[in-house]
């Protein structure tokens, strides 16, 4: 336990902060593990769920709770996935 008042309350900033990440990176996983489901049943719906998941993926690496590339890299793999499904 922080013996200073200072470091008291950046104990409870830190704990607020590791929810509300938490809370972030588990949406950002469950629109993408929801697509990817969309995609192996061949669903013609996922082109319009895509948009919600890339934005999620967009806010989550802008507020640096997932990596820039790493959200590029999601979104590019979704892509392509649901380009190959077109085809």
């Amino acid at each position: 336990m922080p013996n200073k008042k200072s470091a008291q309350k950046e104990l409870r900033k830190s704990i607020k902060r590791n929810v509300a990440n938490k809370k972030q990176k588990e949406t950002v996983k469950k629109l993408v593990k929801t697509n990817l489901k969309a995609i192996v049943a061949k669903d013609a719906g996922v082109k319009e769920a895509l948009p919600k998941t890339f934005q999620a993926l967009d806010k989550a690496a802008k507020n640096g709770v997932i990596k820039k590339g790493t959200a590029a890299r999601k979104k590019s793999r979704l892509m392509k996935k649901v380009n190959a499904l077109s085809k």
